[in-house]
């Protein structure tokens, strides 16, 4: 999928650069701490290129963010301004049409933010095509307790060297941080939800 069919690109982009600038690291220092290049990077702040769901990985860990906190962040952005109730969402219904989609342009995978910026957990759908294969490193998952939901298809986890064959209804309760692969090794398009508790912010 191409940055301009994804909506969240601009999004992303405004979201990276703006907690790279937060912690008033260069270019240079993010790349030395994500092990994204530089020129990636700079590509991704610039909108030029939309980040595959390792790369998002890998620059959530070094801000020490969940990937679904830098996207729920990120789709936040344009909604700063609203007015909040309590804790919680804004408004009392959430259209599915109201969610933006994230696509992985090197795999397909699709992730939509079920809870916004504000909700004090993070939910997210996850649509995994068939083959898909996505690794994230140990320091995307410090400071959250997170939870796997197997929603349709089959799901084969690794915690490490731990693997786990995880069907429909399943659900996995993540312990210490440690290198994970959501790996979708059936025919069939695989849907799960990720619930975690949201850590402070660093």
């Amino acid at each position: 999928m191409s940055n301009i069919v994804d909506p969240l690109v601009g999004q992303i982009a405004t979201r990276i650069r703006t907690e790279r600038e937060r912690r008033r690291w260069t270019l240079a220092q993010l790349a030395d701490a994500s092990g994204v290049s530089r020129a990636m990077i700079n590509r991704i702040e610039r909108g030029e290129s939309s980040p595959t769901a390792v790369v998002l990985g890998k620059l959530s860990a070094a801000f020490q963010l969940s990937v679904s906190s830098l996207l729920a962040l990120a789709e936040g952005a344009a909604d700063d301004t609203a007015p909040l109730d309590g804790d919680g969402e804004t408004g009392s219904v959430r259209r599915r049409g109201d969610a933006p989609e994230w696509s992985d342009p090197a795999t397909g995978y699709r992730r939509r933010q079920i809870t916004g910026p504000h909700f004090p957990a993070e939910i997210a759908e996850v649509r995994l095509p068939a083959g898909a294969r996505v690794p994230y490193p140990a320091a995307a998952f410090a400071f959250l307790r997170q939870v796997i939901w197997v929603l349709d298809g089959h799901l084969t986890f690794h915690e490490g060297d731990v693997v786990h064959e995880l069907d429909e209804g399943d659900t996995i309760a993540l312990g210490e941080p440690c290198p994970r692969v959501f790996a979708n090794t059936s025919g069939a398009e695989c849907r799960y939800a990720v619930i975690l508790a949201r850590a402070e912010r660093p």
